[in-house]
């Protein structure tokens, strides 16, 4: 088992996006240490997003991905956005004029080592600038 939390370090390469449906999809990277030193797999991320203390987007994705010993990884998340909640019209207008928003992730990493699975929790917080 491991020792410590693997943690959140930071989240890159934010962009807006529209999908077929007219949903609103950020797609961002986020950043993980594993601070262990064992190899991990990476099973599921489950975490709420809010915007300014507001609840946007719930991104609930399954993986398979292999976390190296004491190594960063990155966790591409696609996440719908609920513009309903904070405005569409002041959303979409913020976004594009590069308007800053606090951004916060919390839920959880389901991790798997040696066979066993268990959660790690994820509390992130991080002031961005949408452009």
């Amino acid at each position: 088992m491991p020792n410590e939390d693997v943690v959140l370090r930071s989240i890159k390469n934010q962009t807006l996006e529209t999908d077929s449906t007219g949903e609103q999809i950020l797609r961002t990277d986020a950043i993980f240490y594993n601070p262990n030193n064992v190899r991990m797999k990476l099973k599921e991320i489950n975490v709420e997003v809010f915007v300014n203390g507001k609840k946007t987007a719930h991104a609930d994705q399954k993986f398979n991905s292999l976390i190296k010993a004491k190594s960063e990884f990155t966790v591409p998340l696609e996440i719908k956005l609920s513009l309903k909640e904070m405005g569409l019209l002041d959303t979409i207008l913020s976004f594009l004029g590069g308007k800053k928003y606090e951004i916060q992730f919390k839920g959880h990493l389901r991790i798997r080592v040696h066979g066993l699975s268990f959660k790690v929790p994820v509390d992130y917080k991080e002031e961005l600038r949408m452009r």
